[in-house]
């Protein structure tokens, strides 16, 4: 599980969606079965977490299986040693786990560790390319909270050129029918050719803008997404037209009714905290959502 490209509309809302609504029954009402007894899970982490770490180790304890975790390998693993990370999963693997799940500052890392793994490698992450689960859980909340997807118009917004999870949510959305995308950044932050490309191939109508409060009302969703400043930002050169992304009270009272606010979490100064109160901020939600997507994933690679 590397990349969005790989799932299919029909495997998301006949197979995933569902047992994602099955796991948050079973933590709600306390009875997950424990299907994945015996199973083992590894989380690689060359990069820190907290979401997506937290959210896989308990969706694995949850339907009873064991985990063994490793934070900040970068710095705190062989990979000080100059171990490359092909030695590493080929030493993780002699230990038998049934996946692992690996986060790491290099885009394409997923695919490496997949193609020489005997274990299943889920993508949590790999530098500025793709963050895949967060792009299923997000994809999940919006169902829930708007009841459908084709047809929505989400703004995708802030560093668009290296926010993974906005990448992988772009490519996710593009299997859906009449869906408008915003994409609101910097002009030196915009979304990368490559997946505007991909966009316009599957006929997904998409438009560029600088200022979010230009398009608020016309959106279904806004996707808040923070600067990457740990992957040598570009901010700083446009730090003046950042204050246009932001979502304040005056985009709260730009944005219809039954809108909905989103982000990917850890957030900075792109989203103000005086707007979380408002019912239409959705973030809070999206994560709880992350736990279930990802019992469903687990149950649906292991069983």
């Amino acid at each position: 599980m590397v990349e969005t490209q790989q799932f299919s509309r029909e495997w998301l809302e006949q197979e995933l969606f569902p047992l994602a609504r099955t796991m948050r029954a079973s933590v709600h009402e306390r009875n997950t079965p424990q299907s994945l007894s015996g199973k083992g899970m590894v989380t690689l982490f060359y990069e820190p977490s907290t979401r997506t770490r937290l959210s896989f180790e308990i969706a694995m304890q949850r339907l009873g299986g064991w985990v063994v975790s490793t934070e900040n390998a970068r710095e705190f693993s062989s990979a000080v040693k100059g171990e490359s990370l092909q030695d590493t999963i080929r030493v993780v693997n002699g230990y038998h786990p049934d996946v692992i799940v690996l986060r790491h500052h290099e885009e394409g890392s997923a695919k490496i560790a997949a193609a020489i793994s005997k274990a299943a490698v889920i993508n949590a992450g790999d530098g500025t390319g793709q963050h895949p689960t967060q792009a299923l859980l997000d994809l999940f909340t919006i169902q829930e909270e708007l009841a459908r997807i084709d047809g929505l118009s989400v703004a995708l917004v802030g560093d668009l050129a290296r926010g993974r999870t906005v990448h992988s949510l772009a490519y996710l959305l593009a299997k859906f029918r009449g869906v408008r995308l915003f994409l609101v950044s910097p002009p030196n932050l915009q979304m990368r050719g490559e997946i505007k490309e991909y966009l316009e191939r599957h006929n997904v109508s998409f438009t560029e803008h600088a200022d979010l409060r230009t398009i608020t009302s016309q959106a279904d969703v806004i996707y808040q997404t923070r600067t990457q400043t740990e992957r040598g930002s570009l901010a700083e050169e446009g730090k003046q037209e950042n204050v246009f992304c932001v979502v304040d009270a005056q985009v709260l009272s730009l944005m219809n009714p039954n809108s909905i606010i989103m982000h990917p979490l850890p957030r900075n100064e792109e989203i103000h905290s005086e707007v979380d109160k408002d019912p239409r901020v959705a973030h809070f939600r999206q994560v709880e959502n992350g736990l279930y997507v990802r019992m469903a994933l687990l149950k649906m690679i292991l069983e």
